[in-house]
């Protein structure tokens, strides 16, 4: 990663929100150093915040206009980021997430290995290879954002997006890849699908997994997805 690629730059969002945006690419090492802001901004809170919102490479920070001006918010994200080192360790989760791949859980899965040029047992191991970092929940309550394997990057979308994809089902696009939490519609192409809830608002934690956390997906058969689904 570039030094550069760190360096902010600070622009409006409202009258009430500052974005900070870094490098515009899917890069696991710029989202990593935004996690770090947000725990600095945890230990360091100010008299005015309302919450803050991280993405792939920008951080938007949300504040109250009659607190606080617009340069007053910049300035304590300046003094935030002095202090911030770009390989600061921070604390996270591996959530093991068991996925169905193929057939009716992922029927995306044979287009996806011939634009890939790859078995679809090749894709399955690829995914299934590496920790996937979750960069933001983003698109519906609880969808992890997470770069895909490099191996399986330069996926398209799917020319007409589906009015109806099934909670738990596994996608990849362009260089991502993510599990639908809820029942939604969605252009990605499924390759595979969990039987476990990603969100449940009835849980003291809704959320299965959270920014910062890594992902590792388990290739399940049909009868054990079955069977996790039935428990």
């Amino acid at each position: 990663m570039d030094k550069t690629d760190l360096t902010p730059t600070y622009l409006p969002s409202g009258d009430r929100a500052v974005l900070v945006q870094f490098a515009p690419k899917i890069d696991a090492a710029i989202n990593r150093y935004i996690h770090s802001l947000c725990s600095k901004i945890d230990d360091n809170p100010f008299k005015g915040l309302i919450e803050y919102q991280p993405s792939y490479s920008c951080l938007i920070v949300h504040y109250d206009p009659m607190l606080l001006t617009y340069n007053e918010v910049t300035a304590y994200l300046e003094k935030i980021i002095s202090i911030t080192g770009s390989d600061e360790e921070l604390s996270s989760s591996v959530v093991e997430i068991p996925v169905c791949y193929g057939g009716d859980h992922g029927p995306d899965l044979p287009f996806v290995a011939a634009h890939l040029g790859r078995s679809e047992e090749d894709v399955v191991a690829c995914h299934t290879g590496e920790n996937c970092l979750v960069c933001f929940l983003g698109f519906t309550p609880g969808f992890p954002l997470s770069q895909a394997p490099e191996k399986l990057a330069g996926v398209p979308r799917l020319e007409t997006p589906r009015t109806k994809v099934p909670a738990g089902s596994v996608g990849v696009v362009g260089n991502q890849t993510g599990v639908y939490p809820i029942s939604s519609p969605g252009g990605w192409r499924l390759i595979g699908r969990t039987p476990l809830k990603l969100y449940d608002p009835g849980r003291d934690e809704p959320f299965l997994v959270k920014p910062g956390d890594y992902i590792r997906f388990k290739a399940i058969s049909a009868e054990e997805y079955a069977a996790i689904s039935a428990g």
